[in-house]
């Protein structure tokens, strides 16, 4: 074939004619077998014409071949066939399959289409046969079926009666089920059952859930027939029976549920501590549509809960608790503010009980109330049957509560103890009207103990006032100090305004000062003061004016440091300073005639007053020159010594600061009488030869920043520089050095 190839490029290259064969050989080369027509045709011809396949076996690469005769001496060929690559098969003679195929193809196709025909007629032949056995059978089942059709309709017309009177039976059947499903709806929705009845009327029924579940369905059944009455066509004789009957039904649960009621609140009513069931808070609610009978149950909880409360009062005085704890009240009997607190903390928690009880029996909701905060009273109808209860319950403490009361103030003679036990009274009277109102019996009762504790502690005080101003002191006592009765008078009144001050709610400023008090401080503080000015006056005789206004002024500076700790009694602190101001003046007036006495300033300040207009005051006696010398001379020797900055005079005042405001007042108007005498003294008018050298000569040499210094004023003197004229008394002690 390459030869062939090759040629066949030379001739086509040569200019010589083209041969047919090489023409042909062309067309089938250039032919293209792609196509999978094409390459169906070919396999199908190659299978036409393809021998007896012999037998190969493989077995990794060695092929098994057998030999297969050819056709009719055509001579033998061998074949092999690969079972696992599917290669084509190898002829032993090259070209014999095809030359077969030219040969024979039309021949062999005509008899394979021939055979295939002869196959399809043989079938269809089958086919035929069976269709006529198959038209014989239809036939025969079209002529039963007709026969089958001609009994049912015989049949049919036969039935059509019976069905018709069916069907009326089945429409009648299904009204009478319709109208049974109502009535039995009716009845269901508008009267109770035998249980039910059984439930309201007998006895033999507890009151509970199954007694409370009937009496709703009977308010059920009467509110559905009322808006069943409530049509066009207006009431109607059912709807009247029904309305009837559910009354007598529901009226007589209302008296089995007040009878039971009655009967447990006789006996619950006994116990000190309550624990409500919820069937009994049920009953209660069910009882609210006939207040009346409710009303008349309550009544009876009210009557056993007195006696109860009462009784466990005065097991709680007399016996104590269970087992002997607590001990009993009455034991604490000696201790008069344990007793009274311990009494009215029991009362108290027997309140809280007691409404806590009632709370829980009405279905009233806790309101978070803190303990001691005021409570917010509703005006619903629970709210006042639960104050109604409280007060009647606690209603019979009152009277043994209000005469042991009485007894232990009226045995007492402590006033301390006595304002004690008013403060703790008072202290559980706003406790009480926060926690069960202030028109409450218990509320009046104790009101009125707490005014009468008042009234005892105030005469008390009064007493002890009247008795402090007629106390005799000795006219020669020469203690200076506050004596001994207005000592123990004042830790009385300490005592007391700690206790007020205690007694103060938490939302009240600590200065607030409530008028009962006030009228307190008057009855102690005022007696104690003029006790302290009547007794300086019986001491005229024993001690000299300036000790008997040194007593005065220690006893109100007493008073007054005793008053400070309070913020309440600004107010008689108050009148107490603007006393000792007026003492403190007269202390700084008398200490300043001494001094100006020791200072040799007497005749300067008499010359300074006798000075009349134009006249030179070097023609004054007091102040010429040989008695100024003399004065100027007393006045250094006085600053040389120690009375200057310390006065044994002034030691016996308590108060050092007062001592000290008095001797600093004083050397303040001596500095300004010095200050005064150097500026006339250098006045050409006043006549003064050599002043300069005159007062050089002695201390402080006519410079007052040095007599400040000497005085230990310094500082104070610039604060003071031109605040008074000399002389002007009253301006130098206002000044507050």
């Amino acid at each position: 074939m390459t030869a062939v190839s090759s040629s066949s490029r030379l001739n086509v290259n040569s200019p010589q004619p083209q041969n047919i064969i090489s023409l042909r050989l062309y067309k089938v080369l250039g032919a293209s077998f792609d196509d999978d027509a094409t390459k169906e045709a070919l396999r199908t011809v190659a299978e036409l014409y393809a021998p007896p396949v012999p037998t190969v076996s493989v077995k990794g690469k060695e092929v098994q071949r057998e030999l297969d005769d050819a056709d009719e001496g055509e001579g033998v060929k061998v074949q092999a066939r690969s079972q696992l690559d599917g290669t084509p098969l190898v002829e032993v003679v090259p070209g014999e399959i095809a030359a077969r195929a030219r040969k024979n193809l039309r021949r062999d196709v005509e008899s394979k289409l021939a055979e295939s025909s002869r196959k399809f007629l043989d079938a269809f032949g089958e086919v035929d046969k069976q269709l006529d056995t198959l038209q014989e059978h239809i036939a025969a089942m079209r002529m039963r079926c007709d026969e089958g059709q001609a009994q049912l309709r015989l049949t049919s017309e036969a039935c059509g009666s019976l069905l018709d009177r069916a069907g009326s039976l089945r429409e009648e059947r299904q009204a009478v089920a319709t109208r049974q499903s109502i009535v039995s709806l009716f009845l269901s929705r508008f009267t109770l059952n035998d249980e039910e009845k059984e439930a309201i009327s007998s006895r033999d029924v507890p009151v509970g859930m199954r007694f409370f579940d009937a009496m709703d369905k009977a308010d059920r059944i009467r509110d559905d027939c009322r808006v069943l009455m409530a049509g066009e066509e207006g009431p109607t004789k059912a709807g009247l029976d029904i309305m009837a009957a559910t009354a007598t039904y529901l009226e007589q649960a209302h008296e089995k549920v007040f009878r039971w009621c009655c009967s447990e609140f006789r006996h619950m009513g006994r116990d000190a501590q309550l624990e409500v069931s919820p069937v009994m808070r049920e009953a209660v609610r069910r009882l609210r549509q006939r207040p009346e009978l409710l009303t008349e149950a309550l009544g009876y909880l009210s009557q056993t809960r007195q006696a109860t409360v009462l009784a466990a009062f005065t097991g709680a005085l007399t016996r104590g608790g269970p087992g002997g704890l607590p001990r009993p009240i009455e034991l604490h009997a000696h201790d008069p503010l344990r007793y009274v607190g311990d009494m009215l903390a029991w009362v108290h928690q027997a309140i809280a009980a007691e409404h806590e009880f009632l709370e829980s029996l009405f279905g009233v909701r806790a309101d978070g109330r803190m303990v001691g905060s005021v409570r917010q009273f509703g005006d619903s109808v629970e709210e006042e049957l639960i104050s109604e209860l409280m007060n009647a319950a606690v209603g019979k403490l009152c009277t043994p509560l209000k005469v042991r009361v009485q007894q232990t103030v009226r045995s007492q003679e402590s006033s301390i103890t006595l304002y004690k036990i008013a403060n703790l009274l008072k202290f559980y009277t706003l406790t009480m009207e926060r926690t069960i109102g202030e028109h409450a019996l218990l509320s009046e009762a104790l009101k009125q103990m707490t005014d009468m504790s008042f009234d005892a502690f105030l005469d008390n005080i009064e007493a002890q006032s009247r008795a402090l101003i007629h106390i005799p002191l000795g006219p020669d006592d020469k203690e200076l100090t506050p004596p001994l009765v207005i000592l123990d008078h004042a830790q009385v009144l300490r005592e007391i305004m700690i206790v007020y001050a205690s007694s103060l709610q938490s939302d009240e400023p600590k200065d607030t000062l409530h008028p009962g008090f006030r009228q307190i401080l008057d009855k102690m503080v005022d007696p104690a003061v003029e006790m302290c000015i009547s007794a300086a006056e019986v001491k005229k005789k024993a001690m000299p004016w300036w000790d008997r206004s040194v007593f005065v002024l220690n006893c109100l500076a007493y008073m007054q440091s005793l008053l400070e700790p309070f913020p309440f009694t600004k107010e008689k602190q108050a009148v107490i300073h603007e006393l000792m101001d007026h003492k403190i003046l007269q202390l700084t007036e008398e200490h300043y005639k001494n001094i100006l006495w020791e200072a040799g300033f007497n005749e300067v300040v008499e010359a300074f007053t006798q000075q009349k207009p134009g006249e030179p005051l070097s023609y004054i006696y007091g102040t010429t020159i040989y008695r100024l010398q003399s004065a100027l001379r007393k006045f250094s020797t006085w600053l040389s010594g120690i009375t200057v900055v310390h006065s044994n005079r002034l030691s016996h005042l308590t108060v050092q600061s007062h001592a000290t405001r008095v001797h600093q007042a004083v050397l303040v108007r001596i500095a300004r009488i010095y200050e005064r005498l150097i500026g006339e003294m250098r006045k050409p008018e006043n006549k003064y030869e050599a002043a300069a050298t005159l007062l050089a000569g002695e201390r402080p040499f006519g410079q007052m920043h040095l007599l400040w210094q000497i005085f230990g004023m310094q500082d104070q003197a610039f604060a003071l520089e031109g605040q008074t004229e000399p002389g002007d008394h009253v301006g130098l002690e206002k000044q507050r050095v």
